[in-house]
């Protein structure tokens, strides 16, 4: 009869542990999350599920084009990618992107371009400055994020600036729908 309760005892200890571990995990290292609407494509798509590394921003800060999950409002955690870092000027004038006077390619967005009629506008011009705050320059431990489909996408343009402490992390492993399956880099 000892035996069996210490047998119990012994369950009951390894479900207790393993309870706390995937708390532990959940609460400090990684989450998953569902991606809801059209805002990350061609990237990412509507119904993507990924799971979401908490723990890099830990011991790092956001990098350009990290594709980051925020609080945007206390019920809804958007996804979008770092465009601008802390101490730089953002502007995006005739479908290029420049920071701080510098042209820089974006790359994920090429196929998207590519795809345009000679009138089309994929990203409406805009500077730092026409932006919620009205900055300068993005101040410390904060980020401009946009969608990458750049027309339909509330982001930074809308929202403002993303400040570090709203940031849950960094999308890691798109797991689901499995031919979609890859790590996010």
């Amino acid at each position: 009869m000892a035996r069996k309760r210490n047998e119990w005892l012994d369950w009951l200890k390894a479900l207790i542990i393993a309870g706390l571990l995937a708390f532990f995990v959940r609460m400090f290292l990684f989450t998953p999350i569902v991606v809801d609407g059209p805002s990350m494509l061609p990237t990412l798509e509507d119904g993507d599920h990924m799971i979401v590394n908490k723990f890099t921003y830990f011991v790092g800060e956001p990098e350009r084009f990290d594709i980051v999950i925020f609080h945007a409002t206390a019920k809804k955690d958007f996804i979008k990618r770092v465009i601008g870092l802390p101490g730089e000027h953002v502007e995006v004038r005739d479908e290029s992107l420049y920071i701080d006077g510098g042209k820089v390619e974006e790359p994920f967005l090429d196929k998207k371009k590519e795809e345009l009629d000679e009138n089309d506008v994929y990203t409406f011009d805009f500077t730092l400055e026409d932006l919620p705050g009205n900055y300068s320059e993005i101040p410390p431990d904060h980020v401009l994020v946009l969608g990458d489909n750049r027309s339909n996408s509330t982001d930074s343009r809308l929202l403002g600036l993303i400040p570090y402490d709203q940031i849950v992390g960094e999308a890691a492993v798109l797991y689901w729908p499995l031919d979609r399956f890859r790590f996010i880099n």
